[in-house]
């Protein structure tokens, strides 16, 4: 007789963030692998000995590295934990997982580029972040492909779902509290649900156990383009807000952080890699909520 295959282990860090809660949702579909989710606690991905003594005492086929430093703002005054977490820590991760042969799917951001094109970006278009979370961001991705080349690097934009704090969240939590809000309006991107993210991670990891490897770095986020107001004036309609919203301009909103003006990314190369079309955000807005209401 020959001996049952075991099912393939996928360990997720930063288990309590949006892309991470997605996926444990999504696991109950994937009944072939088993799930780990550590959160920092359990497992600090900085502690190269945490790190060596977690992937001794488990099987790991699979490490999707949701954990990240994301306060954008706060990482102008707080660059060395930021460069820790997004970077040294993601190092030690991808290495670790060369050694015990994990193939190692870490998430970045379209805020590597520097926002000054005006086509969407490719993979291979020059980077250039704008603030310190980009650049502790961009050095993960440098080091995740130099300890490991088979490392997967998605660069996702403008997350948001019903789990963890961002925008959509923000924005029906202001127009409660608020009759008029200002939001930007010059700058330009994708908004993607980390719903749909998490579904593309598990497309990528079924390819792989099919026999197709895929490493570098991919762009995805959901199709379609618009701005934070065009953005917040759908997230108005759907929730029946009263809510005044006025456009505004990056340069009358100072924040520490600077932020790229046009972030969409060219995300041919995914689509033709997991052979899926990508939702339109419009769509996968309403999905969203349907589980927030």
């Amino acid at each position: 007789m020959h001996s049952e295959k075991t099912a393939p282990v996928i360990l997720v860090t930063g288990a309590n963030g949006q892309l991470a809660n997605e996926l444990k949702e999504l696991s109950g579909n994937f009944p072939g692998f088993i799930f780990l989710f550590t959160s920092k606690e359990e497992l600090p991905i900085e502690d190269e000995n945490a790190l060596a003594t977690y992937f001794q005492n488990q099987s790991i086929q699979y490490c999707i590295n949701c954990a990240a430093y994301t306060a954008v703002d706060k990482a102008e005054s707080d660059s060395e934990k930021a460069f820790l977490i997004n970077a040294e820590a993601v190092g030690k991760l991808s290495a670790v997982c060369k050694i015990h042969q994990t193939k190692f799917i870490h998430i970045s951001t379209d805020y590597v580029y520097d926002g000054s094109r005006e086509t969407p970006l490719r993979e291979t278009d020059a980077t250039g972040p704008l603030n310190v979370y980009g650049s502790s961001k961009l050095k993960g991705e440098e080091l995740a492909l130099q300890n490991n080349s088979s490392s997967l690097v998605i660069r996702t934009s403008w997350v948001y779902s019903s789990y963890g704090a961002n925008f959509v969240k923000t924005m029906l939590r202001l127009f409660k509290e608020k009759e008029e809000l200002n939001i930007v309006s010059d700058q330009v991107g994708s908004p993607t649900y980390a719903a749909d993210l998490a579904t593309a991670i598990m497309l990528f990891i079924q390819k792989k156990e099919a026999g197709q490897n895929f490493s570098g770095i991919y762009n995805y986020s959901n199709s379609g383009v618009t701005n934070w107001y065009e953005f917040a004036l759908a997230i108005k309609e759907l929730s029946n807000s009263n809510c005044n919203i006025l456009p505004t301009l990056t340069s009358a909103y100072v924040t520490p952080a600077k932020r790229p003006l046009y972030s969409v990314m060219d995300t041919t190369k995914a689509k033709e890699a997991l052979q899926t079309n990508i939702p339109l955000w419009k769509d996968s807005l309403k999905r969203c909520f349907e589980k927030l209401v």
